[in-house]
């Protein structure tokens, strides 16, 4: 019996102890579980860098070429062969197009024969006009007067007959009337050459029309440049520019592309910021990895309202040297107003400030309450994404984004 006494007395100390043990563990459990936890999570730490940053506006837009030409025809007709095509490097002078030649031959023909005929009729009417300079001075006239006063002389001395002063007084009288006659036919004469003389030139110039269409049927490029498009088939009927103006039919678009630029659109807040020459970095889709150097070279003086914003164009030159850059490509032109190499940098979303702008940022510390520690910074220029960092922390320190 004393045996059994002692072996459970035993076993009583030794629940006893496993039962201190479970409270001791659960007790450290729940300290465990209400201790706050300090640590940081990774994703929301970041390291004080440096680098370079520049203060910036952007202007958005597309690539235009600096000139564009639009190449329309100065002769009506039908293509007869296309040179060139879409994406094509042209020089001025080169040809482009030509238009079918065989009505345009046939009327230049025409217009030549209808000149030669007109020059017929002048050399005719100038050659009847010298005849009739010749009988309008009266050749006869001063003979025939001659006879009729040595006849009246000779009859006053009884010497001849009344009838023979008569006969001479008739040949005097139709010298001047052939004179007389001869004088109306040199006005006409002189008339029919001026007419002569407008028929030649009508005819010249007529001449001189067809053969510019022949010649205009030939299109060539007015620049060096790119064919941005064409816009017509061989077989198209094409309209002049002449008679049609702004409505005749357009055949290629040209542009020189080795000098494009950005059309963009800049607030009023930022547009006093901006100057003729400022430089600027030109960030295109198509080639994310890389930018382009540029520069400011036209500021628009009047801005355009809209939905109570106003806003100013701007266009930001690119040379383009390579034809990397195509028309109509969207890209953002960043206008660097200020800009500094090899400074600390400090993510712009680990900034903060208070009510009086004074800025700060939280730094990891075990030590401190909640894990963190606030440190107050200087900062100076930002571009929206990290700003520059002055003082109050140093290069590869780590910060708390917010």
């Amino acid at each position: 019996m004393a045996g059994n006494g002692k072996k459970s007395s035993k076993r009583r100390w030794i629940w006893a102890f496993v039962i201190v043990l479970v409270l001791a563990g659960a007790g450290v459990g729940v300290r465990a579980a209400l201790k706050p936890d300090n640590k940081i999570d990774p994703s929301k730490l970041a390291s004080v860098d440096r680098g370079n940053i520049a203060r910036s506006v952007v202007a958005t837009g597309k690539i235009e070429p600096r000139s564009t030409v639009e190449v329309k025809s100065k002769a009506s007709g039908i293509v007869k062969k296309l040179f060139v095509d879409y994406g094509e490097n042209v020089r001025q002078g080169q040809v482009l197009a030509e238009l079918d030649k065989e009505l345009l031959e046939a009327q230049v023909r025409e217009s030549k024969a209808n000149l030669q005929a007109a020059q017929a009729a002048e050399e005719a009417a100038m050659a009847s006009l010298e005849r009739n300079k010749v009988e309008a001075e009266g050749p006869d006239v001063p003979f025939t007067k001659a006879g009729m006063d040595r006849a009246r002389q000779l009859n006053k001395e009884g010497l001849i007959a009344k009838n023979v002063v008569e006969d001479a007084e008739k040949l005097y009288q139709m010298a001047l009337n052939k004179q007389s006659s001869a004088f109306r036919t040199l006005a006409v004469s002189r008339a029919e050459i001026a007419r002569a003389k407008a028929q030649v030139a009508q005819a010249t110039a007529v001449l001189e029309r067809v053969q510019e269409d022949l010649r205009n049927s030939t299109i060539t490029s007015p620049i060096d440049g790119l064919v941005l498009s064409r816009n017509v088939e061989v077989g198209n009927a094409v309209s002049s520019i002449v008679v049609l103006g702004s409505q005749a039919t357009l055949l290629f678009t040209l542009g020189d592309v080795s000098d494009v630029f950005v059309r963009g659109k800049v607030d009023q807040a930022d547009i006093g910021k901006v100057y003729m020459g400022q430089p600027a970095r030109i960030v295109v889709e198509s080639f994310r990895d890389k930018k382009f150097d540029g520069k400011v070279y036209k500021i628009a003086p009047l801005g355009v309202e809209k939905e109570n914003v106003t806003t100013f164009e701007v266009q930001v030159s690119i040379h383009n040297p390579g034809n990397q850059l195509k028309a109509a490509m969207s890209a953002n032109a960043e206008i660097i107003m200020e800009e500094k190499p090899n400074v600390l940098l400090v993510p712009e979303a680990a900034v903060l400030y208070d009510k009086d702008r004074n800025a700060s940022v939280e730094v990891p510390d075990i030590a401190a309450e909640k894990g963190r520690r606030k440190l107050p910074v200087k900062l100076g220029i930002s571009n929206g994404v990290k700003t520059e960092l002055i003082s109050g922390l140093t290069q590869g320190q780590k910060v708390i984004l917010q």
